[in-house]
């Protein structure tokens, strides 16, 4: 039989997904009820360049709804590269990196941040605002606005292979870093605040950084350098974590550190890896700041691939879920290095069902972020189709997170089924609350069928969560007997005791 090009590549699509599905056997396909399954969405890379506001929207809007339909509930999106903002602010300028010119607001006007806010909501997604806290100039910024820090302050910045620093030896930029903060966080409804690995810039060979009249005029009692840059960098953690927990206590503080912290050459604390060092390199102490909880959820960029001879993703995840576990932690996924490699243990087909396994093998993992969004949207290999059938084919419900909040609202009241114009329709009564951690803020549903064991704890279970007091019923004959169970979650998703109704659908 002749195929036509187009029914080929079905055919082909479908084959190599039998494929995938056969040589998955040995893995279980567990329902993860909760787990972070985030993705970065970026703009660094230029990809809002030059589109206009209707045609941003609707890429971003695209992208949403892939990731959705692939099981991701939380977006770190990038909204201040270089001291600038996707953002209408009166501290800093208008992004290049949205306009094409720093300080020039988009046109037709709008606010990103607030535009991906209610998007990701409307789609039970969390949104986290990504800011990268010293990089005040990137290489490729040829001009700058006259609002923006550098050119304000340039007695605050030094000047590094090209880019612009906020030095960290200065203290006015741990208040400048954190107001900005504050005002981020006290005018959007976001989830996270999110920052990445750039603290003291990345090192080229021979090229010094220039803080030498700092370390000479504010030592602080260190005689050793890289001592005194690592405490420059502590204090602004832990100054930024206070500043956002105080303005409002539920958003969540993430930071996503280079994939190394040491190599065991190093210290004997170090991994066996041979590459840059957070702590050594960019002076970033990441496990004083997970363990003296100055942070929310971590999520190392462990890039690289499973055999990869310098830094192997199999030995890094287990040294981060051995030393780094006192905080929720996350795992940076870079999917296209995943995709392109053969794992080595079955060279039949790439590493994704592999790095899966291991994220169930070891407990302290709880999620995953996904680098990047657009990459997930790409589909290389079938990744995101295998997280949409597979892996997180069901909702999943965010990490608990007791040391910020632990309490859980009352459960949802007056489950009723109602027949309406468009069907049969489950509603209920939002428990009553005052206060943000005993305010339902959305729902969790359950189904179950007759004789099935109530067992919340099983999320292949859960049909929705949703932030409506209402869900319409599959009804066919009235003849199938079941129960719906809905319980309401807070801004945390503590989970409240469940409310139970019986029906025939």
């Amino acid at each position: 039989m002749i195929q036509t090009r187009k029914g080929l590549t079905t055919w082909m699509k479908v084959i190599a997904f039998a494929f995938i599905i056969c040589h998955l056997s040995f893995i279980p396909a567990v329902a993860q009820k909760r787990e972070f399954r985030g993705a970065w969405i970026q703009c660094v890379n230029g990809q809002f360049q030059g589109l206009s506001t209707e045609k941003m929207q609707q890429t971003l809007a695209q992208q949403l709804d892939e990731l959705q339909l692939m099981g991701v509930n939380a977006i770190i999106f990038q909204v201040r590269p270089e001291c600038d903002a996707l953002y209408p602010s009166d501290l800093e300028p208008w992004s290049r990196f949205l306009t094409g010119q720093q300080g020039k607001a988009p046109s037709p006007y709008w606010d990103p941040l607030q535009w991906m806010i209610d998007q990701c909501h409307a789609r039970q997604m969390e949104l986290h605002a990504w800011i990268n806290p010293y990089r005040a100039k990137t290489k490729g910024t040829t001009s700058l606005s006259v609002n923006h820090v550098v050119v304000r302050h340039p007695e605050w910045c030094f000047d590094y292979d090209g880019q612009k620093i906020l030095n960290p030896g200065i203290a006015e930029n741990r208040d400048y870093i954190c107001q900005v903060a504050r005002d981020i966080v006290s005018r959007y409804d976001i989830d996270g605040i999110h920052m990445d690995d750039y603290f003291y810039p990345y090192p080229v060979a021979g090229v010094p950084i220039p803080d030498d009249l700092q370390y000479q005029q504010y030592p602080n009692g260190f005689s050793n350098r890289a001592d005194w840059r690592r405490h420059n960098v502590n204090l602004f953690i832990r100054q930024f974590y206070e500043t956002v927990h105080a303005t409002k206590p539920w958003v969540k503080v993430g930071i996503s550190p280079f994939g190394i912290y040491r190599n065991k050459k190093s210290a004997d604390i170090g991994s066996a890896t041979n590459g840059l060092q957070n702590y050594d390199d960019l002076y970033a102490d990441i496990l004083l700041w997970v363990n003296n909880g100055w942070l929310d959820y971590c999520v190392p960029q462990i890039y690289w691939e499973i055999g990869n001879k310098a830094a192997d993703y199999d030995t890094l995840i287990r040294w981060w879920a051995q030393y780094a576990s006192n905080r929720p932690l996350f795992i940076g996924e870079d999917i296209e290095r995943t995709v392109k490699n053969a794992d080595p243990q079955n060279p039949s087909q790439h590493q994704q069902a592999a790095k899966h396994q291991l994220h169930q093998q070891l407990p302290a993992v709880k999620g995953t972020v996904l680098w990047y969004a657009k990459a997930a949207v790409d589909n290389p290999g079938n990744y995101a189709t295998m997280l949409r059938q597979y892996y997180w084919r069901t909702p999943a419900l965010q990490p608990l997170m007791p040391f910020i909040d632990k309490k859980a609202p009352a459960k949802p009241r007056k489950l009723k089924p109602i027949w309406m114009p468009d069907g049969y329709v489950l509603f209920w009564t939002a428990p009553k609350g005052k206060k943000w951690d005993d305010m339902a803020t959305s729902y969790v549903v359950y189904r179950f069928e007759k004789g099935e064991q109530q067992n919340l704890d099983d999320a292949s279970h859960i049909v929705a969560i949703t932030q409506q007091t209402f869900l319409k019923l599959p009804y066919a004959d009235g003849t199938n007997q079941c129960t719906y169970v809905v319980t309401a979650l807070n801004r945390l998703h503590n989970e409240s005791k469940p409310a139970k109704k019986a029906v025939k659908l």
